[in-house]
């Protein structure tokens, strides 16, 4: 009987364990794989949604902070006097209110219009004689028994009586009379009342100094800001100004300064600056920006130093560190700490971190952040 070197069991699971084992081998990964093109095509795509602006060396924008207040539009501003004393009647418009060109403002009882009045009696009593004077005396050289003379003289006192009846209906046309003693104040644009000081029963003098309204249109207010004597040399006509207020602290209205008024405030030793600003609206009664609000007005102008610039959106701040994707040379995604410097407005500038020219991306950099760290 012939017999086995190891026991009949063992030998019949040999090629089982050896099969295994090669199975085993050929299914383990090769390390050189892991870096193949799909891995790469992989980053790439992680840029595929991604938009980009390009680093910029450009002169550092500076920052300066000053207070200021909400006014009127002083090119846009009427103020409305009396032209005729008198008392006043009645009173039709109110502080705030908006009017209209040609609307009633107020109601006066005036001895000086129904001066007028008997003056325009008068003169259209003069001017009828004077006509009836004028066809007889006519008449009268037609058959020889008045002279010439005497027709020039009628025509004369004919035009005096048109003239003098002229004056005065100029004069009421200018006075708005309506009726015998009745002066109406009328708005003479449309625009807010800002300003008032007419009440009913106050007695006024064609010659008082004190205006009955203001009216004002408040399309276009001026933010009028006061710059610190240390700070005069860094402001100018054109630089770009954010001004914020207590009343909409999130709003932020942009604008340029229009006037620098080149004299100092004795008091406060400050210059005082303008800025223009359109006002947001919603109909007639509802206005953004009211005059006396106080203001915020942050202004920007263009320093010395040069740095490296990006926008502030592109910056992804992870364990109280800051960085940026940045785009290679073959348009991977590589993430880059970065040192900013300070921000102004929606710019950073860095102290370093990137170098001008490379491509920093500005949208979806915190998902291709968090894709690349994991």
């Amino acid at each position: 009987m012939k017999t086995y070197p190891f026991p009949r069991t063992s030998w019949l699971l040999l090629p089982v364990a050896v099969l295994t084992a090669t199975l085993l081998t050929n299914c383990q990964p090769d390390a050189s794989a892991s870096n193949t093109p799909d891995s790469t095509s992989k980053q790439v795509d992680l840029l595929a949604t991604a938009t980009f602006d390009t680093a910029k060396l450009v002169p550092v924008t500076n920052e300066m902070n000053l207070t200021g207040k909400v006014t009127f539009n002083q090119d846009k501003v009427v103020k409305v006097f009396p032209l005729v004393g008198g008392h006043i009647e009645n009173v039709k418009a109110d502080l705030g209110d908006y009017v209209k060109a040609g609307q009633e403002l107020a109601i006066i009882r005036s001895g000086e219009m129904a001066d007028l009045e008997q003056q325009s009696i008068a003169a259209r009593g003069q001017l009828a004689i004077a006509q009836k004077n004028n066809q007889v005396t006519e008449d009268m050289v037609k058959s020889g028994l008045s002279s010439q003379r005497d027709l020039v003289s009628s025509r004369e006192q004919l035009q005096a009586a048109k003239g003098e009846m002229n004056r005065i209906n100029e004069r009421r046309s200018i006075l708005g009379g309506r009726g015998s003693s009745v002066y109406v104040v009328k708005a003479p644009v449309s625009g807010f009342v800002v300003e008032k000081s007419a009440a009913t029963g106050m007695e006024i003098r064609s010659d008082d100094p004190e205006n009955l309204f203001t009216i004002s249109n408040l399309d276009h207010v001026w933010v009028i800001a006061n710059v610190y004597e240390s700070d005069v040399a860094h402001v100018h006509e054109g630089d770009l100004a954010h001004i914020t207020t207590l009343a909409y602290p999130d709003q932020v209205y942009q604008g340029r300064i229009d006037k620098v008024f080149n004299v100092l405030d004795p008091d406060s030793k400050t210059e005082k600056v303008r800025i223009t600003l359109v006002n947001p609206t919603k109909g007639t009664d509802n206005i953004a920006l009211k005059p006396e609000m106080f203001a915020n007005v942050s202004v920007q102008y263009a320093g010395r130093d040069r740095r490296t610039a990006i926008p502030a959106k592109s910056i992804v701040f992870a364990d109280n560190r800051n960085y940026v994707v940045v785009a290679d040379a073959k348009n991977r995604p590589v993430v880059r700490e970065i040192d900013p410097f300070k921000t102004i407005g929606t710019t950073t500038y860095l102290n370093g971190g990137i170098q001008p020219g490379e491509r920093v991306v500005t949208q979806n950099q915190l998902l291709i952040f968090k894709a690349l760290n994991n």
